[in-house]
């Protein structure tokens, strides 16, 4: 029988509480679940409000069947906000809105990767936000990832501009900038110029292609998810990994010091303790009052 609880007035059916969902640790279903309601929602639904969402579902663990999703799954309760995001496959499209906790525990129950758009609903394909995703390529790893990162952020800073960091919750870093309001496809191209920039100033370091052959012992700086059509993983969201990892927002001391990948890696356990002491370290990137123009914007 598949428990029924209410979650602020909403009637939610939580179903196989007890399914292991991450072998390496035993964390079970409800365990992730515990981790959403009363360990991230707070910083988390900040960070997705408002952002029309895409799924990565993976109901059976990591190991099992994984599917990418933007539409509203079947089933979607009538209570649970939409958004038209028109693509040209589909111009009457929609996609899953969180703007609520009983909205991100329906949506946690199904199991997903939580990824946002760099725009809100109300201004589709004008950014808020730019992402730059720095992805290695073994024997490369999260601490090549920082030093790629030490270079960006100086470099976005001489623009006036001010980087957050955040893991990937897989193997790299996800660097995060608050802008003014933005047509996406000119922060794609101002991205993309600091990609080539970085492989131009860090050859030993950094690509700007997604080339696989290029990519061993390097770093991809990964600026295409700042195209309207993307989504990056957000803020807080479990990763489908074989533990439950976060990805987690860091301090930029944190960055500096990194030199090990287990250094930046956070798992679910770890988060009360770091939002108990660092607060949400991306809050600037909801602080209108840190968005700044990109150069000749």
């Amino acid at each position: 029988m598949t428990p029924i609880t209410e979650v602020e007035g909403r009637r939610l059916a939580l179903s196989n509480l007890d399914k292991v969902l991450y072998p390496a640790t035993g964390t079970t279903k409800g365990e992730v679940l515990h981790y959403y309601a009363a360990t991230a929602a707070d910083a988390l639904l900040t960070h997705v409000r408002d952002r029309p969402l895409s799924f990565l579902r993976y109901p059976d663990g990591p190991a099992g069947l994984r599917f990418f999703t933007k539409n509203p799954p079947p089933g979607t309760p009538d209570w649970v906000a939409t958004a038209p995001v028109p693509r040209h496959d589909d111009p009457d499209a929609r996609q899953i809105l969180v703007q609520d906790l009983p909205s991100l525990m329906w949506a946690a129950n199904l199991v997903v990767e939580f990824h946002t758009h760099q725009w809100c609903r109300d201004t589709p394909a004008v950014a808020d936000r730019m992402v730059f995703d720095l992805d290695p390529g073994a024997p490369a790893s999260i601490v090549e990832c920082c030093t790629v990162a030490l270079w960006l952020r100086e470099r976005l800073a001489a623009d006036g501009l001010s980087a957050y960091g955040k893991t990937s919750g897989s193997k790299g870093l996800h660097l995060l900038v608050p802008l003014e309001p933005t047509p996406s496809d000119e922060v794609t191209a101002y991205a993309k110029a600091l990609a080539v920039e970085a492989r131009s100033e860090l050859p030993e370091l950094a690509v700007h292609r997604m080339t696989r052959a290029l990519r061993p012992g390097k770093i991809f700086v990964d600026f295409s998810q700042n195209a309207a059509a993307k989504t990056t993983a957000a803020p807080y969201t479990l990763r489908a990994k074989d533990s439950p990892t976060v990805s987690a927002p860091v301090t930029w001391d944190e960055i500096e010091a990194c030199g090990t990948p287990a250094d930046l890696a956070f798992l679910a356990g770890d988060m009360a303790a770091r939002l108990d002491r660092h607060g949400d370290l991306l809050a600037p990137l909801t602080d209108p009052g840190q968005a700044r123009p990109l150069p000749g914007g």
